[in-house]
């Protein structure tokens, strides 16, 4: 039996082709109200256009699973089953209601790495992050106070508490930690959501964002991990169940909700492809923009091994859009 391919391109060049698809089927909803409507036009149009790329692929995250999800549920097989063997995890609207709203941050992404390297969260829907980019790597513990963290990032970017700033999604939950962050004099970069968007906002320049607190999404730390491995930076998580349900269930099917996940637990391949194309505007892309001649996307392709970070302007010609429909994108 001969072992597993490895990834010997660039296939973040590809995915490209597949974020692209999603983030224009989705900001045609953008400001409409129906978030539902949003999420689904950007998952036929990533599933459709992911069905070409040159790959045997096997969704370790995705939108839920089998029933209740018709495509890109949790264990399907896509690509078009030629080598590198490899797992994928898919958000094609990161940030739903903001699709819905019109409001800023909202991305479809896409992020792959060799097959059985991707932490797979199984029932554990939620986990404490911390996230920070290149120049903080190393200077923070998930399972550190916020006043402490804060204090050795600030010493490690040589600049004072009072400059940082820290995103935390805006829930009920974190009223506490924006009460500690706010105490220390950092500066609160609230989110309302966008979990994945907010850990990448810490690994690129000039975002104004140093550090990422909070519970949020296990499966958007999954895909971070892949984004910030490429950029340099560090995520950290531990599981949080919401209940005591969920952690009988989940401790039942062998995971530790005391356990420190790195950026290695969470992708454990050293080559690892992450593309983002932003939905509506945000900290390091343009929205889509729609013109007589067809759209524009902005879009973040990265890999992990080369450490190659590529933004990537296209602009997408109406007639061309609608010959996708039927001969790909």
């Amino acid at each position: 039996m001969q072992p597993p391919s490895r990834p010997d391109r660039n296939i973040a060049l590809e995915l490209v082709r597949v974020t692209e698809a999603a983030a224009i089927a989705a900001a045609r909803w953008s400001g409409r109200g129906d978030k539902n409507a949003a999420d689904g036009a950007a998952v036929d149009a990533m599933r459709f256009v992911l069905g070409a790329v040159a790959m045997d692929g096997v969704v370790v995250i995705g939108e839920g699973e089998k029933d209740e999800a018709p495509m890109l549920y949790n264990g399907e097989r896509i690509g078009d089953g030629r080598p590198p063997q490899v797992d994928v995890a898919v958000d094609p609207v990161d940030g739903t209601t903001l699709t819905a709203m019109g409001r800023n941050g909202a991305l479809s992404v896409i992020a792959l790495a060799e097959r059985g390297s991707m932490f797979n969260p199984g029932p554990c829907f939620y986990m404490k992050k911390v996230a920070v980019g290149p120049r903080g790597r190393g200077s923070v513990d998930v399972n550190a106070s916020a006043t402490d963290n804060l204090r050795e990032l600030a010493q490690r970017l040589k600049k004072p508490v009072q400059e940082l700033g820290v995103v935390i999604l805006d829930r009920p939950r974190h009223d506490d930690l924006v009460a500690e962050v706010r105490e220390a004099g950092a500066r609160v970069l609230s989110i309302t959501d966008g979990d994945v968007a907010g850990a990448i906002a810490t690994g690129w320049p000039n975002s104004g964002a140093d550090v990422l607190f909070g519970v949020g999404g296990t499966p958007e730390g999954v895909i971070a991990a892949a984004a910030l491995k490429g950029l340099g930076g560090e995520i950290q998580g531990v599981l949080h169940a919401q209940n005591e349900e969920v952690r009988t269930a989940a401790e039942a099917l062998g995971y530790d909700f005391t356990k420190v996940l790195t950026i290695n637990d969470l992708v454990a391949s050293d080559n690892c492809f992450f593309s983002a194309t932003a939905i509506t505007d945000g900290d390091f892309l343009r929205g889509v923009r729609f013109y007589e001649f067809g759209a524009t996307t902005q879009s973040l392709v990265v890999r992990s091994r080369s450490g190659t970070v590529r933004t990537i302007e296209t602009f997408h010609r109406h007639d061309k859009l609608q010959e996708f429909t039927t001969a790909g994108f």
